[in-house]
């Protein structure tokens, strides 16, 4: 393998520990080399970033294994001209399977120039990343509530998502609340429930009530009840945290949100997941290949395979 880079360290990460291997010396030689483990905790990360800096290490490299790259990115990020490895583009020879080996390995690949570096955006777009994330988990936990509640109204033959489109708005809430306190539904009461925009009549809803409703469908609703209203509430902060992160990016939100079916939401995914500096993949074809909407090639002896 040509070399391209004089100085250059591969970085073996793992839970508590990183083995450094440190690569030097003049291109059209062998290399020296010099390996050493230090702790995955904070002053042990320092201590590696003063390791490097003793020998003048710009570049380095690691795999993007779980998590664990995370922290020694975060604190390497400034001093040294880092790159993200795809593990599975850097296996290493069957059989030679050491942490020393490995990252004398990276380090090897790295000084040949035969690693491309995966997108890592900065700070202030991971953090965002973080939070969109997060508020996409949290809404897919509530859908799962609201689920619950379907079924338990069915187990009580309560037949609501027969004449409610959406069960959980003005007039579907009113309801439930009503049931979660075990609150006797008449005809009359029922009247001041109902929000005159709903379309059933007051004889449709009544009749979908008379079910066979129990203590325990009152309190499994009270569960999911609560913890929709925490979902809600927690969404609701996030939503506020997003709002604050995406300030400095308001002209590129509203680039985005020009694209047809593209919403305020679907923007901080986009940025959260892309950055703004498109200058990092190259070409629009590079992008839409790492986002994973353009077909891979897979072809063999002329055949064109899955």
């Amino acid at each position: 393998m040509e070399a391209m880079i004089e100085r250059c360290a591969g970085l073996d990460v793992h839970q508590e520990t990183v083995v450094a291997c440190v690569l030097f010396g003049p291109l059209d030689k062998r290399p020296k080399k010099e390996i050493q483990t230090f702790p995955t905790t904070t002053s042990g990360l320092l201590a590696l970033s003063d390791w490097l800096a003793s020998h003048d290490v710009i570049d380095a490299v690691m795999e993007s294994t779980g998590v664990y790259w995370k922290p020694v990115w975060n604190v390497l990020e400034h001093s040294v001209r880092l790159v993200l490895a795809n593990a599975r583009h850097v296996k290493n020879v069957p059989g030679r399977k050491t942490d020393v080996k490995d990252a004398e390995w990276l380090a090897k690949l790295l000084r040949s120039g035969l690693i491309e570096s995966s997108f890592v955006p900065p700070v202030d777009i991971r953090d965002l990343r973080d939070l969109t994330r997060y508020r996409k988990k949290l809404i897919n936990s509530r859908t799962a509530e609201r689920n619950q509640i379907h079924k338990i109204l069915q187990d009580a033959n309560i037949k609501l998502t027969s004449v409610f489109s959406d069960l959980f708005g003005v007039t579907g809430c009113r309801i439930l609340e009503a049931l979660i306190n075990g609150e006797k539904i008449e005809l009359h009461s029922l009247q001041q429930m109902v929000d005159p925009r709903v379309k059933a009549s007051l004889t449709e809803i009544y009749e979908a009530l008379n079910g066979r409703i129990r203590k325990h469908h009152c309190d499994m609703l009270r569960f999911h009840w609560e913890h929709i209203s925490y979902l809600d509430q927690t969404i609701d902060k996030i939503v506020e945290q997003i709002d604050q992160v995406l300030i400095p990016y308001r002209e590129e939100c509203e680039l985005l949100d020009t694209i047809p079916g593209v919403n305020k939401d679907s923007a901080a995914i986009f940025i959260a997941e892309m950055g703004v500096d498109m200058s990092v993949f190259g070409s629009a074809k590079r992008l839409a290949s790492w986002a994973g909407v353009s077909p891979g090639n897979y072809e063999s002896a002329g055949i064109k395979k899955k």
